[in-house]
């Protein structure tokens, strides 16, 4: 698989991207969960739409960070930044 077929799999699979200043991108999606929580699938990749990092972002109902789970180069587990 090249480059630009990686590239039109992530822009299927994730919503949203942003161009990174190291010629990567970021993609995410978002889910609506239970009780006006939410969360956020990030996928980070390399110029050569190699993944380099993935977490998950979850929000709580009035928006706020309040936990990430680190699932890739290494699973960290949760950890919880507020709320």
């Amino acid at each position: 698989m090249d480059i630009e077929d990686k590239r039109q799999l992530n822009e299927r699979k994730f919503s949203d991207w942003e161009n990174l200043s190291n010629g990567g991108r970021r993609y995410w999606l978002e889910i609506n969960g239970k009780h006006g929580w939410k969360a956020r699938y990030v996928k980070e990749v390399n110029a050569l739409e190699e993944t380099t990092k993935f977490y998950q972002e979850v929000y709580d109902n009035k928006g706020k960070l309040v936990e990430i789970h680190e699932k890739f180069p290494l699973d960290k587990g949760h950890r919880n930044v507020g709320g």
